[in-house]
């Protein structure tokens, strides 16, 4: 356990150091502050990009919209550059020798894959949690008389996702080098999940779920309970892949 809170301490300082936190935060509070203002100017947007003699009308933004553009952006391009920045968690440290080294002295294996995991969780959580407090609080403040259901959940469900593609990520690390190939491996995943949507008795048990029916929840067009076993399955594919990655990376030559 020393060893384990030890080098989970030397993962997040690594992360502060390369500027990896920093850039998650930044990029993420920036959709925080989009979503709500996007929504708010959208009208007046596109109001002002038609041709001359043109109207059209549209209905006044509401907070619903504010949050359509938070789980948009961040399902879309936040999970992107979620997984891009964590590419090379692992493939990086092989091939600079430094993991190698710490291994050689006695470092666990098991150690370094649970190490990796919980640094990456805790800055997707971190990041993913700035950028949903600066849109409630925006969405409040331009939004005063609107309300939404089911929202913690639905942000629950988003981050649930994060941390299966994190898992995902992960377990693809330990089986190639190359931090492109783990990248390739992740976006497979995503289209074998998108994939699994053609099939009606698969649909519900999809982690894709997750990603994808938050303004459904937000609007009650769907009920908590038909997510439930998308996240179930969800944290037990996690789980599954966190092993596995720990079984593969302890017989993987360095």
């Amino acid at each position: 356990m020393r060893n384990y809170i030890a080098f989970t301490k030397k993962e997040l300082l690594e992360s502060i150091r390369t500027y990896r936190l920093l850039i998650m935060l930044l990029v993420f509070l920036i959709f925080g502050i989009m979503s709500p203002l996007a929504a708010k100017m959208m009208p007046e947007i596109l109001s002002a990009s038609m041709p001359e003699g043109m109207t059209i009308s549209l209905a006044e933004p509401t907070a619903i919209d504010s949050w359509t553009q938070f789980f948009k952006n961040i399902s879309q391009m936040g999970l992107i550059v979620t997984i891009i920045i964590f590419s090379g968690v692992l493939g990086t440290e092989l091939s600079k020798g430094t993991l190698i080294n710490l291994l050689t002295k006695g470092l666990s294996r098991n150690t370094v894959i649970l190490s990796k995991f919980t640094g990456m969780a805790i800055i997707w959580t971190i990041s993913y949690a700035a950028a949903f407090i600066v849109t409630l609080g925006y969405t409040v403040y331009l939004f005063p008389n609107d309300e939404v259901s089911n929202l913690l959940f639905s942000v629950f469900c988003l981050w649930l996702f994060g941390m299966f593609l994190l898992a995902v990520l992960l377990s693809a690390s330990t089986l190639i080098k190359n931090n492109y190939g783990a990248l390739l491996i992740s976006g497979a995943v995503i289209v074998v999940l998108k994939l699994c949507n053609i099939v009606p008795n698969l649909q519900n048990y999809n982690p894709l779920l997750l990603a994808t029916d938050n303004v459904s929840l937000l609007t009650k067009t769907v009920e908590v309970s038909s997510l439930s076993d998308a996240a179930a399955i969800s944290i037990i594919c996690s789980a599954m892949l966190i092993i596995a990655s720990i079984l593969i990376f302890r017989k993987r030559q360095l």
